[in-house]
């Protein structure tokens, strides 16, 4: 066993856990705050939350398995079924981000009309549409036989045995499948968020026309409190270009690896290096572990219903421990 090897081992165990942890905090939150249950991301947010919990405790042991024994894991049934778990979880996370863009783009471009447009039953129906979209390609490949474990990404999920005579039939599939999940996603990342950005500058920039006229009519004001509005325009317009930058940037970042990779392997003339196939299976796990702070977790809801949370198993006084911390009370900035 080489350094490499022991990376590796150490990097899923750290994203199993930490994905573990997170998205179970996720859950919690869910269950312990009404508000977060009456709102429409909340459904959205809880499927991904689901989906990233069964692959910590399912995709990632049995990787890391498969990475200490370079050989399948376990028996044929097993491995068929963390294929066509992989599958369908990937699939379904992938569209439950998208699921969150539409919400968001909704929210801000049609702020009036939100509520009708979407509300929860809606929403229900949104994730029923995940479902089946990631039930059809899991099923199908599982189906074909096109699920077994592959020594390149030590994992089970999509394999052409090379003993199989339909590689066109999957390199078909496969191209498919990719184009109707992260390249279809991506899309609708891409479009939403954008939009949404757009939106966002445009009021960015009506507060700053309102913010300079007021500062000229007040010409007694210190140069100081001056300079002080004008940099918090500025970091106005950063903190929505950064958030859309994470949104569309972690998603590549984890997903579009191993998406090129896999397209690169139809070719019956390239050998997936095995180190890059695990570490590009990695970055997919890594989305698992990232969901939860990006979407929710660091959100001012969230940290309060973990405050709250803690509190209560702690048996202690909300504003006693604002005190101890020094921490502000955090429901002032909801």
């Amino acid at each position: 066993m080489n350094w490499l090897d022991i990376f590796l081992e150490s990097l899923i165990v750290v994203i199993a856990v930490v994905s573990l942890v997170a998205n179970l905090l996720v859950l919690l939150c869910f269950t312990c705050s009404a508000q977060v249950r009456s709102q429409v991301p909340g459904i959205f947010i809880m499927n991904l939350s689901f989906c990233n919990i069964f692959i910590a405790v399912l995709n990632m042991p049995s990787t890391l398995l498969g990475v200490v024994k370079h050989q399948k894991p376990f028996g044929d049934h097993f491995c068929y079924t963390v294929g066509f778990m992989d599958t369908f979880l990937t699939t379904n996370t992938m569209l439950s981000m998208a699921a969150l863009s539409i919400d968001r783009w909704i929210a801000v471009v049609f702020p009036l009309t939100y509520s009708s447009k979407m509300r929860l039953k809606n929403a229900a129906l949104m994730v029923s549409y995940a479902w089946l979209h990631s039930l059809a390609f899991s099923l199908t490949s599982l189906l074909l036989s096109w699920v077994d474990y592959s020594p390149a990404y030590a994992s089970c999920t999509l394999h052409l045995r090379e003993d199989a005579e339909s590689r066109v039939h999957f390199m078909v599939f496969t191209a498919v499948f990719h184009a109707c999940t992260f390249a279809l996603s991506l899309f609708i990342l891409c479009f939403t968020y954008l939009k949404v950005l757009q939106v966002a500058r445009f009021h960015c920039k009506r507060i700053d026309v309102i913010t300079v006229q007021t500062l000229l009519l007040l010409v007694d004001i210190h140069p100081s409190v001056k300079q002080r509005c004008l940099l918090e325009q500025r970091k106005r317009r950063q903190r929505a270009t950064k958030k859309i930058g994470i949104f569309i940037g972690s998603f590549v970042l984890c997903f579009a690896p191993y998406v090129i990779t896999r397209m690169t392997e139809l070719s019956p003339s390239v050998k997936i290096d095995y180190y890059w196939g695990i570490m590009s299976k990695c970055l997919v796990y890594s989305k698992a572990a990232s969901d939860p702070f990006v979407y929710s977790l660091l959100r001012q809801q969230y940290k309060k219903t973990l405050f709250g949370v803690c509190n209560r198993i702690l048996g202690r006084n909300t504003d006693d421990l604002h005190k101890e911390l020094f921490l502000p009370d955090l429901t002032h900035n909801i």
